[in-house]
């Protein structure tokens, strides 16, 4: 769990930056780059990938036998629901109710799960099952510090782009799982040709070939 710690715990703190931008608190109750959330609620959903793992991870082990990384994506509704389908309309209400305390209620919170967060990582291996209870089936730890800091990369870009900011720079061994995540979940949405063509050939690429 070594790079799992470090690499997790790394994208963690350039979370906690982030949301503590004043640029972030002046703009709270704005909508963000994510139509339909506010800034705070995105500031919280970003922080939320850190409170879920805390609180996941350091539940028991799972008994169920985790699937694979790409058969989550393949199972999950949000990957293929429209923005006004439930599913993403109860994720942006949930994070704006959470932000209704404001700027100044995020902080502390913040901060005590930084605290947390290296005791529970600490505590578990890799390839031990994490029960994902609203979905209802179980990914290993590894994989599932793998899908937080894709939600991690993506919305730190929504929310700098929100608010007028550089998107942060994540280190490499952060950066490459999300990546290799991002095109495994591509092809199998678009077909491996379309993936690379679009990386490589782009006089023959399709219009996107967005993962989600």
């Amino acid at each position: 769990m070594t790079d799992d710690l470090t690499n997790f715990s790394q994208a963690a703190l350039i979370v906690a930056d982030l949301v503590r931008r004043r640029e972030v608190a002046d703009r709270w109750d704005q909508e963000s780059a994510c139509a339909g959330m506010t800034v705070g609620g995105l500031a919280h959903h970003l922080v939320g990938q850190i409170g879920s793992t805390v609180r996941l991870v350091g539940a028991p082990p799972s008994e169920q036998s985790p699937i694979p990384l790409l058969e989550h994506y393949a199972r999950a509704a949000w990957v293929t629901a429209a923005p006004e389908d439930d599913v993403n309309v109860g994720i942006r209400e949930g994070s704006d109710a959470e932000a209704a305390a404001g700027p100044e209620a995020l902080a502390p919170l913040v901060t005590g799960l930084l605290e947390q967060l290296p005791g529970v990582l600490a505590a578990r291996r890799g390839d031990e099952a994490v029960l994902i209870p609203w979905q209802g089936w179980s990914l290993t730890v590894h994989d599932w510090l793998v899908t937080r800091q894709m939600e991690i990369v993506v919305h730190s870009d929504d929310l700098a782009a929100s608010v007028g900011l550089a998107t942060p720079e994540f280190p490499e061994g952060v950066l490459t799982p999300v990546l290799a995540l991002l095109t495994g979940v591509a092809c199998r949405r678009h077909g491996q040709a379309a993936v690379v063509r679009a990386l490589s050939r782009p006089q023959r690429a399709p219009s996107s070939v967005s993962a989600f």
